[in-house]
């Protein structure tokens, strides 16, 4: 009895694994850390260290299992209201070389909140060169919808996601960078090979519009690809493969109806705006995403995992020329709000939890599944 006590004071934030299983793999999940305010998102940086998002605006810095108690300084001043605050956060993919980071967060002034993308240089346990580069215009007041989920490309071109902002119209108007994915280089230009648009009133940051409110981004791994997805209102959230020049028809098509419980809108198709690869109905409220293409599960490589917020659970999805021809819940019985989901760099999948007490979960096969 002495020797499990000593074993809880000495790893007090590391929980002994519980074991599931799934129709593919036996798996282990653990916490790793808890304590956090609101995660939203983490990256892992090559020395072994993982940085974490605070949604009310801190950057933590998880090393060798233990939440350090210093957050990163020279993190840039976050609106934090309603769904707004420090969002997501990406490598650059010269990291190892130009030491600089992403952040995307809910910024404000006398004009109202925005989304807002900033670049700095992290160097141990510090940001410096801290430099804006997009601000979606115009601003408002509303603190809801901000998305703010971003990805690179292969050319090192970063994808960032601008929410409607609970105004549904913004998302059709081209006059207006809310609603839809933003492609920028890390000078903050539009990136080259942007879709060509005639009107010169229009932001040439625009990739795609008629996006409500993008909450995971992610990198396909084989083909390299940006796959999203997006909450819809009471039903109708979405998995899509962004595409140059697309509208995904937000508010004009959708598979959901109002939170009022009326229409709004009576078409789900309308020529000319993408049909999304899957969606839910009811809502989900998926949150983060990551393709798996690890060794540790063998079986689950080229799935797609999703966080889900509502049902507070992970989904598997298998896709199989361009059609989900599976899907499972993982983590349904945790009874916690999922933020993010990424493979780290042990090939397990890493996962946040969405709470005044967020946790850091790490999931890897049983013992009896391990290759």
């Amino acid at each position: 009895m002495r020797a499990l006590i000593l074993i809880f004071l000495l790893f007090p934030l590391i929980s002994l694994a519980d074991t599931y299983s799934s129709r593919h793999h036996d798996y282990r999940v653990e916490t790793i850390a808890s304590g956090l305010d609101h995660p939203w998102a983490m990256t892992f940086l090559p020395n072994g260290d993982t940085l974490i998002t605070e949604r009310a605006g801190q950057l933590r810095i998880l090393r060798d299992g233990r939440l350090l108690d210093d957050p990163v300084s020279g993190v840039p001043e976050v609106a934090v209201a309603g769904q707004g605050g420090l969002l997501d956060i990406e490598l650059h993919p010269d990291f190892q070389n130009n030491r600089q980071i992403v952040l995307s967060y809910a910024h404000e002034t006398w004009d109202g909140m925005t989304t807002r993308v900033t670049k700095a240089r992290y160097e141990s346990g510090a940001l410096t060169d801290v430099t804006p580069i997009f601000t979606a215009l115009p601003r408002s007041n509303t603190s809801r919808h901000f998305a703010g989920r971003m990805a690179f490309d292969a050319q090192e071109n970063l994808y960032i996601a601008v929410g409607d902002r609970g105004e549904m119209e913004r998302a059709q108007d081209l006059g207006d960078d809310a609603g839809g994915v933003h492609r920028i280089t890390m000078a903050g230009e539009p990136a080259p090979n942007n879709p060509p648009l005639d009107d010169s009133d229009v932001n040439d940051t625009f990739y795609t519009v008629g996006n409500r409110n993008i909450q995971g981004m992610t990198r396909h791994p084989e083909t390299g690809v940006i796959w999203t997805h997006e909450h819809g209102p009471r039903g109708g959230d979405e998995v899509n493969i962004i595409r140059a020049g697309t509208n995904y028809g937000w508010p004009v098509i959708t598979h959901g109806i109002g939170y009022s419980g009326l229409p709004i809108s009576d078409k789900t198709h309308k020529e000319g705006m993408a049909q999304p690869l899957h969606f839910w109905d009811p809502s989900i409220a998926p949150s983060g995403m990551t393709f798996y293409d690890g060794d540790r599960f063998p079986n689950w490589q080229g799935d797609l995992f999703v966080g889900a917020l509502k049902f507070q659970k992970v989904v598997r999805l298998r896709i199989r020329d361009g059609a989900v021809i599976e899907e499972e819940d993982l983590l349904s019985d945790l009874n916690h709000r999922i933020r993010a989901v990424r493979q780290g760099p042990d090939e397990a999948l890493w996962v946040l939890t969405d709470s005044s007490n967020g946790r850091v979960l790490r999931i890897t096969p049983a013992q009896s599944d391990e290759p």
